[in-house]
């Protein structure tokens, strides 16, 4: 399936026709260049926690999209107080959607939305639809949680992984994720954006290479299929 990279942990897939735009913060994103936020199509916004490098732009898509947010319970409350739609989920909670079904997992992180309020437990997606089945961790470390997934859901196809450090696990873990997660093809996000998270990216991806990881670290604005 294709997907398009947007910058730091925001991604976009098509699914069964519809469009899904996880983690949208473009225009506070300097290393974002010729990338018309206004522009970005969007059927469902999938916010994995409330802190502002995930949710920047999220509230003018939707003005434009009317799109519905999934997120954790509080977030989407969070949002229908300002009127747009969602569908709000937990831990261990899944939903099948028209896309395909998600299934909420546990991150190991910290969540506060842009105003101060409770931005409730982060969380990680697992999607299986009829493209692919994949993992989005958002911010987390690695955790054992990871070693769940691969016995509750179908197989992985791939793995969306924060590889920064400092605030999420960094590409050192992806080995033992990979272990964890059944599944060694893995797309980096979480990187570069600031100066604390910033990577040498052929030195991580020469490290997966010698640990038989098919490693993908995309370009802002790049569509590839995976």
């Amino acid at each position: 399936m294709n997907i398009t990279y947007f910058g730091h942990s925001c991604f976009l897939f098509k699914l069964n026709g519809k469009v899904i735009l996880v983690d949208p913060f473009i225009t506070g994103n300097e290393l974002v260049k010729n990338i018309d936020v206004d522009t970005i199509p969007a059927d469902y916004i999938l916010l994995t926690h409330g802190h502002q490098d995930h949710v920047l732009d999220a509230e003018r898509i939707l003005e434009r999209t009317n799109a519905t947010v999934i997120s954790s319970f509080e977030i989407v409350s969070w949002y229908a107080e300002k009127g747009f739609e969602g569908h709000g989920m937990n831990t261990g909670g899944r939903h099948k959607f028209d896309f395909g079904t998600v299934r909420a997992v546990a991150a190991t992180h910290s969540s506060q939305l842009p105003d101060g309020s409770y931005g409730a437990n982060p969380l990680g997606f697992v999607i299986t639809a009829d493209e692919a089945t994949f993992y989005i961790a958002g911010d987390t470390g690695l955790t054992m949680d990871m070693k769940l997934i691969p016995m509750m859901c179908p197989p992985l196809d791939f793995a969306i992984l924060p590889i920064g450090g400092n605030f999420t696990m960094e590409y050192t873990d992806v080995p033992l994720a990979v272990e964890f997660l059944a599944c060694n093809t893995i797309v980096g996000c979480h990187f570069d954006t600031f100066e604390v998270i910033k990577i040498d990216q052929e030195e991580v991806m020469a490290y997966f290479r010698d640990h038989d990881i098919e490693g993908h670290l995309l370009s802002i604005g790049e569509t590839k299929e995976i």
